[in-house]
């Protein structure tokens, strides 16, 4: 079996979204996945990873890793040639699945676990989309889509988790899921560049999480997102402000490129740290878990390096004693593979999930996806990620496709 082509496919609507098929001369399409930036993780593709893997044996997936990660420049952090990379892995694990008839949980040594419990961050269909419209971290949404279940948008959780968040506590239990990751302190940390917090939004911030306890008690575990916005003092004197809320994790409270200063706020709290999102590769995981940074490794396969290192990294954390939480709000096919990964690692703790994606858009892009029910995931049947790309997608009007091929590429 030889890879024959190369194709990436990007939507306007979706403009932080790269889709790529890997295609071989046997018929065989494996699909991968990575988000933001995609016009130039789309380049890095074209130019240098299609001319190395055209040719070559698509099941020979970590020989491709290695080589793919050998390069001069890109081969640290989460840059385009690591996310460009970690969509080609993920392609090339379904393409070996699919050669041999079997699903990727089986490729990555079987089941730990059946199922695994979710939580849900509260985002709404809009958001991540750009500057298009989008939503970001601690925007709010039009009258219009507002609603949670049973109105004509469902599930607009980032505004509902503002405005009434102890009715989207009640709402999410009622579905089986008993987590929930919220932000609500991120709109204020522009104004100081993160440095400060003023008492009147500390005090904003904490009614959210308040709201929820007396909404539902400690039925709801409530995970707190800091993205990465603020700097050690205010970030510390925002996890003492919350403590006494019982939040069951905060998340990337300071930048991961400072793992001296995550050090020191992990130190400062009793409450577990879920840190990783924005890391790739083995080398730097370990040094973060070295650091005692992180109780909760957090890792995005379509970002740290594709499934293969992602499975490094799970295993490591297992040495360390630690749990792991793979992340998705990006995409159907690495919540795809991240399911799959956490069924698999016996150190997973919880796959996150946007009901908002799953029941919206993420449909819109492939053939099937992961079953959640009473709150637990579990992986799609079939060999591979036991998914595809629609065919619909790359006929589009706002479809962008290109193509490399050993005798032709062409936008």
């Amino acid at each position: 079996m030889k890879v024959t082509a190369v194709e990436t496919i990007r939507l306007d609507e979706h403009p932080q979204m790269l889709w790529v098929q890997v295609r071989t001369d046997t018929g065989l399409v494996g699909l991968g996945e990575t988000c933001l930036g995609p016009a130039t993780v789309e380049a890095h593709l074209h130019e240098t990873v299609a001319p190395y893997l055209i040719g070559r044996d698509p099941r020979q997936v970590d020989r491709h890793a290695h080589a793919l990660a050998d390069v001069f420049v890109g081969y640290q952090g989460t840059g385009a040639e690591t996310r460009g990379n970690s969509a080609v892995d993920i392609a090339l694990w379904d393409i070996r699945g699919q050669a041999t008839g079997t699903p990727l949980l089986e490729l990555l040594g079987g089941a730990s676990r059946e199922s695994i419990r979710i939580y849900n961050t509260c985002a709404g269909r809009r958001y991540g989309r750009g500057n298009k419209g989008a939503l970001k971290a601690g925007d709010r949404a039009s009258a219009a889509d507002r609603g949670i279940s049973g109105t004509p948008e469902p599930y607009e959780d980032l505004q509902a988790a503002i405005e009434r968040p102890g009715e989207l506590a009640r709402d999410l239990l009622g579905q089986g899921i008993r987590g929930m990751k919220i932000w609500p302190f991120d709109q204020y940390a522009a104004a100081t560049g993160g440095h400060d917090i003023a008492p009147r939004e500390l005090a904003e911030g904490l009614a959210v999480i308040q709201q929820i306890r007396d909404a539902v008690g400690d039925a709801m575990d409530v995970m707190v997102e800091l993205h990465a916005v603020w700097r050690l003092p205010a970030a510390v004197r925002i996890a003492k402000a919350v403590e006494p809320l019982a939040p069951y994790w905060f998340e990337d409270a300071v930048k991961g490129d400072n793992l001296a200063a995550a050090g020191r706020f992990a130190a400062s709290t009793h409450v577990p740290v879920a840190m990783g999102e924005t890391l790739a590769g083995r080398r730097a995981f370990a040094t973060l878990m070295g650091s005692g940074a992180a109780r909760i490794v957090m890792f995005d396969i379509g970002w740290v390096g594709g499934i293969t290192e992602a499975k490094y990294i799970a295993a490591l954390a297992e040495a360390y004693d630690l749990p792991v939480a793979p992340h998705d709000c990006t995409g159907p096919v690495v919540l795809t593979a991240g399911t799959n990964l956490s069924l698999n690692a016996p150190n997973a703790l919880l796959q996150e999930t946007v009901r908002a994606y799953y029941h919206g858009w993420y449909r819109d892009i492939v053939t099937a996806l992961p079953t959640i029910a009473d709150g637990s995931i579990s992986p799609p049947p079939g060999p591979g990620l036991g998914t595809a790309l629609r065919p619909e997608v790359s006929r589009r009007a706002d479809a962008h496709v290109r193509i490399t091929s050993a005798a032709v590429s062409r936008v």
